[in-house]
């Protein structure tokens, strides 16, 4: 990320097609009208912050572009549609403050615009992968655990459960099928539900926490992107299984079951609750997947069921309650 990358600067006119059908997919009309706004905002935030723009960085679904402010801090700006989702990720930085992920410098919510630390070098966690996964995996563990604190009073962001919905609007969209297995989506609803319900501590929570979303700073290895979201902290170690992408293909089930038991030892979490918010985060990302594209990306992940390999003996002692969601989970 030191470099711009081709065919993208600041200034450009144009926008890449793939970030321009994704703001629309999700966002509709409105993403329309805030695309042809994009130039103007972002050159109306760069004069408020007295920031010096750079290079954008790969859009995916918010505008995101390298700054350096008029005292000299080095800073991203990160545009988006006004909304919910900007508004939780401000929430959750002021929350973190710097334990664990880039500092919130600024923010103009009704201009959907963020003032963040930049990370440098900014190099993504998942470089580190191919070489030596269990060193990837306890950086990852140091961030989650940074990210926890239990000081003080939290800001009012949704809770995990609130997620559950995903569930309810899929079986309604597709009463006689679709293009995931019925079974499937309901086994994993049963147990997102049972997750929630025996939740005994709750935390804020990045809530989308990824290889991609780790990156190296001169401070340590920070997160970025937060969904912000609070509740169980094993759910943040969900998507820590089954990524980056590209490796999702031969194996998956031996290297999830691997950091299932390095990222529960590490953080002190029980390893079938760590399994089993694995399993069912896969089959909520691809209801999310299908509810904003109307297609299904199930031909390049691994089958959320390779997760459920890496649970334990359900004969083992252990309380009756998280005995029986196990056997419920493996027996699926």
């Amino acid at each position: 990320m030191t470099a711009a990358p081709e065919g993208l600067t600041a200034t450009s006119p144009e926008l890449p097609a793939a970030f321009v059908r994704a703001v629309t997919d999700v966002h509709g009309e409105a993403g329309a009208r805030w695309l042809r706004r994009l130039p103007q905002l972002r050159d109306e935030c760069a004069r408020r912050w007295r920031v010096r723009l750079g290079f954008a960085y790969p859009l995916t679904y918010h505008y995101v572009v390298t700054g350096e402010r008029a005292d000299g801090m080095r800073c991203v700006l990160k545009l988006g549609p006004p909304g919910a989702a900007l508004a939780r990720e401000a929430a959750a930085l002021r929350w973190f403050d710097g334990h664990g992920a880039v500092r919130l410098l600024d923010a103009d919510l009704p201009r959907g615009a963020l003032l963040l630390e930049r990370a440098e070098p900014g190099v993504a966690l998942t470089s580190l992968v191919a070489d030596d996964d269990r060193a990837a995996t306890t950086v990852a563990a140091g961030v989650v655990r940074a990210l926890w604190r239990p000081a003080g009073e939290p800001p009012p962001l949704p809770d995990v459960g609130d997620l559950a919905g995903a569930f309810t609007r899929y079986r309604s969209a597709y009463r006689d099928g679709g293009p995931l297995p019925a079974d499937l989506v309901d086994h994993a609803g049963d147990v997102f539900a049972e997750l929630v319900a025996t939740t005994t501590t709750r935390v804020v929570l990045h809530g989308d926490l990824h290889h991609d979303n780790v990156l190296s700073a001169s401070r340590g290895w920070l997160a970025v992107d937060p969904a912000g979201v609070a509740g169980d902290p094993a759910y943040d170690t969900a998507s820590l299984l089954h990524n980056p992408m590209r490796l999702r293909t031969g194996g998956v089930g031996a290297l999830v079951t691997r950091r299932t038991g390095q990222l529960a030892d590490e953080l002190h979490l029980d390893r079938a609750r760590v399994t089993a918010w694995g399993f069912t985060k896969a089959v909520l990302s691809e209801l999310w997947s299908v509810e904003t594209t109307a297609r299904c990306t199930a031909t390049r992940w691994p089958s959320p069921r390779r997760c459920v390999s890496s649970f334990p003996d359900p004969a083992q002692p252990r309380g009756s309650a998280q005995r029986q969601l196990t056997k419920r989970i493996v027996n699926g």
